[in-house]
């Protein structure tokens, strides 16, 4: 039976705006959506994966789309896609749908067994992205927090245009953690040692979306939780919580735990939650916890590696056998 990783992430506390761009009038907006009822902020699955393939191409992984920041466009390493080649093919996925070469006249069509006459089609090529990646979503609700601004006179070609009077604009702000969680199945990768680099990814991820130009956010883990399990379910997505003094909690972990449907010695827990009280708990139900992200990381990596060369002796012995 394979290994799964499933995982949640809270970032540091920050201030998110701009995201994506955006605009509402003069009004930079962020995206939102209703979260228990209230209005919440929230970051795209695809913004987090972009930031991960970024990681990625900037540590000299081969990537099959990178990112040039000259021009602000992807460019393709080679139009054909190959997970075994390239770690972004591999790990993310692709789809590429295209179209009938040229429409079927009267005479190209072809009749099938039931004398029915049959059009060329398309195809796509596709390959399911092996890390699956929710939203991310603010732990606290956005109260309709908007800061007034305004461009200087001549400070951009377009404000240029408008006269001389400065350019007045408004920016939607939030200050939050976001929580985000994602699955991955070793195994299932075409180089399984690879889920060792999306962990990598997962502890330094920096920039995700954003008016990084105005605002930056850090968006790697102020606490990660790793769950290492022959679980096919997570149980524990958007497990973290804010407490009235802001201290952020994991009630629902700590529930799972103690029901009996997550063991705890199958999590490895990084970051400021080791310090708190629910952290302790979670410490003495024998889930591993410690004060670094980074050295949780380490510890997941480890066992990840173990699993990869229990199988790759498995396989071997196999062989063996077979001979």
């Amino acid at each position: 039976m394979s290994k799964h990783l499933f995982g949640i992430v809270c970032t540091h506390h920050g201030t998110a705006a701009n995201n994506r761009g955006e605009t509402e009038g003069n009004i930079t907006t962020l995206q939102k959506l209703l979260w228990h009822s209230e209005v919440h902020t929230t970051v795209s699955a695809e913004a987090i994966r972009w930031a991960i393939r970024y990681f990625w191409q900037m540590n000299g992984k081969a990537v099959n789309r990178r990112w040039n920041d000259i021009t602000n466009q992807h460019e393709w390493t080679e139009q054909d896609f190959d997970p075994e080649r390239y770690i972004d093919d591999d790990v993310l996925g692709y789809m590429r749908a295209e179209g009938a070469k040229q429409e079927a006249n009267e005479a190209e069509q072809t009749t099938s067994p039931g004398n029915r006459k049959t059009r060329k089609r398309g195809q796509t090529t596709a390959r399911r992205s092996r890390l699956e990646v929710t939203r991310a979503v603010s732990l606290t609700p956005w109260r309709g927090d908007v800061t007034f601004n305004a461009a200087s006179i001549n400070a951009t070609p377009s404000a240029a245009r408008e006269g001389s009077f400065p350019v007045p604009y408004g920016t939607e702000v939030h200050a939050t953690r976001y929580q985000y969680g994602f699955a991955l199945t070793p195994a299932a990768l075409a180089d399984p040692a690879r889920a060792l680099d999306v962990v990598d990814a997962l502890i330094a991820l920096g920039e995700v979306a954003g008016n990084h130009a105005r605002f930056f956010f850090d968006f790697s883990p102020e606490t990660i939780v790793f769950r290492w399990t022959d679980d096919f379910a997570p149980r524990m997505l958007y497990a973290f919580t804010a407490s009235a003094d802001g201290q952020v909690r994991v009630p629902l972990l700590i529930a799972r735990v103690q029901a009996g449907d997550i063991p705890a010695n199958e999590l490895v827990i990084g970051g400021t939650l080791a310090m708190t009280e629910d952290g302790q708990v979670l410490a003495e139900a024998g889930a591993t916890v410690l004060a670094s992200v980074r050295a949780a990381g380490k510890e997941i990596k480890k066992k990840i590696q173990q699993e990869i060369e229990q199988k790759g002796n498995a396989h071997h012995a196999h062989e063996v056998s077979d001979v």
